[in-house]
């Protein structure tokens, strides 16, 4: 008796096929995007290998380290589900207005010592003001020739003018999250729109920026959603994806939402890596928690992740992400300086 064969193909090579397109410049379908996010856990390791096959081709064995710095914390007035700052949270959390120079600059220097690329200035808030914008444009040339660091600024909503000034004052990118499909992000907020998080997205590259734009699985999204939000990155050539796992955290509307495993995650990641095959693929928030022991494989599809704590959550002890970084055979590298070995400490 003859065996039915399966009607869906399984095998390492339904992935490295994915693969072998990609690098030769072809890229995803919607239908196979969506087939990496619905494969199986026995097909996990062969999706990774698929991924990682892309990631070495534009970033080999490198890691890049972006630090984050939480400016201006609490007091917004947006109502994002997932956000311990906004105005529908009652998360206990530090709530200060904008950080001085001087604590922007002790940060910047800690970014430096932990060997980070990029300084990524945060603030919570619907939109910066003007003497925010000021405060940002006056302080990013002081962290670049000090410190060497890339700057990255997330204020929110911007305008094409304050797009403008951030650029002249030399931050390289901005970043604003799509954070999930358009179809589903009247689910996550409803004080502004998807709308008008593209508007600052197109803001900014009319004005010169690079775009630093992802998003967050584990919001109750439909694998569908993951795809078109990483269609539309694609769509809009972004230079670097963060991906956030949802800490639930206390207090939030998302509160005790746990919907995504750590495969689910990896899955993510593949997906992404291989939609966006030359984009700096991050991952974010919410690592420790969602991928846990499986953290290390997660760099065979990204390039970068987060070291230290993120906005108002701890993160991984900075000792551990080197020991991780160098126990898979990986190394740090600051850009276009010869990658060196992160010692384990």
């Amino acid at each position: 008796m003859s065996v039915a064969e399966p009607l869906v193909d399984t095998t390492p090579a339904r992935w490295h096929g994915l693969a072998d397109r990609v690098l030769a410049g072809g890229s995803l379908e919607r239908d196979e995007a969506r087939a990496i996010l619905d494969s199986s856990d026995a097909e996990l390791l062969d999706v990774m290998a698929a991924a990682y096959r892309v990631r070495h081709r534009h970033f080999g064995n490198t890691v890049q380290l972006f630090f984050l710095m939480n400016a201006k914390s609490g007091l917004c007035p947006e109502d994002c589900g997932y956000c311990s700052q906004s105005k529908v949270s009652e998360a206990e959390i530090p709530r200060y207005n904008l950080l001085s120079a001087p604590k922007l600059m002790e940060a910047a220097k800690l970014a430096a010592e932990r060997q980070s690329k990029t300084f990524c200035i945060v603030i919570s808030a619907r939109g910066p003001t003007q003497r925010e914008i000021d405060f940002v444009c006056q302080i990013t040339p002081r962290i670049k020739q000090e410190h060497g660091l890339n700057v990255c600024a997330c204020l929110g909503l911007l305008t094409p003018e304050q797009a403008r000034q951030l650029a002249a004052a030399g931050v390289d990118k901005v970043n604003h999250n799509l954070n999930t499909s358009e179809r589903h992000y009247g689910e996550v907020c409803t004080t502004h729109t998807y709308a008008d998080r593209v508007a600052t997205l197109e803001a900014c590259r009319s004005a010169g920026l690079q775009l630093c734009s992802g998003g967050i699985m584990g919001m109750g999204e439909t694998h569908d959603d993951l795809v078109d939000m990483a269609l539309a990155l694609r769509r809009m050539n972004v230079e670097s994806i963060p991906l956030n796992f949802l800490n639930a955290i206390d207090g939030t509307p998302l509160e005790g939402v746990n919907r995504i495993t750590p495969r689910d995650c990896l899955r993510g990641l593949a997906m992404m890596r291989l939609v966006n095959p030359s984009a700096e693929i991050r991952i974010a928030g919410g690592r420790e928690i969602h991928l846990g022991s499986l953290q290390p494989l997660g760099l065979y599809a990204a390039n970068s992740m987060f070291v230290g704590d993120y906005l108002t959550t701890k993160g991984q002890l900075p000792e551990a992400d080197y020991r991780m970084i160098e126990e898979m055979g990986f190394v740090v590298t600051r850009g276009a300086e010869a990658a060196e070995p992160v010692p384990a400490r």
